[in-house]
């Protein structure tokens, strides 16, 4: 039933858009389609492109911790006090 459009359905969609768009607005609004699923695709390439690369370790190594300077010492806070005994 709606598994093919024919010639006559296509022929009254056109119609319809037409009508709602009016002939100068019709180029406009094509090309803004065309934009947008341009750019729908090149997100899914690049997301498609992110999953399927593995990660390169080189840009991901860890470097040693620095030590930071005036940090608190151990000794500097008291022992927390034991609710439950």
């Amino acid at each position: 039933m709606f598994g093919q459009l024919g010639f006559g359905e296509i022929l009254m969609i056109m119609v319809v858009i037409l009508l709602l768009f009016g002939a100068k607005r019709i180029p406009e609004v094509a090309a803004s389609f065309g934009k947008g699923i341009k750019e729908f695709k090149k997100n899914i390439n690049d997301v498609t492109h992110e999953v399927t690369t593995p990660a390169r370790t080189d840009t991901l190594r860890a470097e040693a911790p620095r030590p930071i300077e005036n940090a608190p010492v151990a000794d500097d806070h008291p022992e927390p006090r034991r609710l439950i005994q």
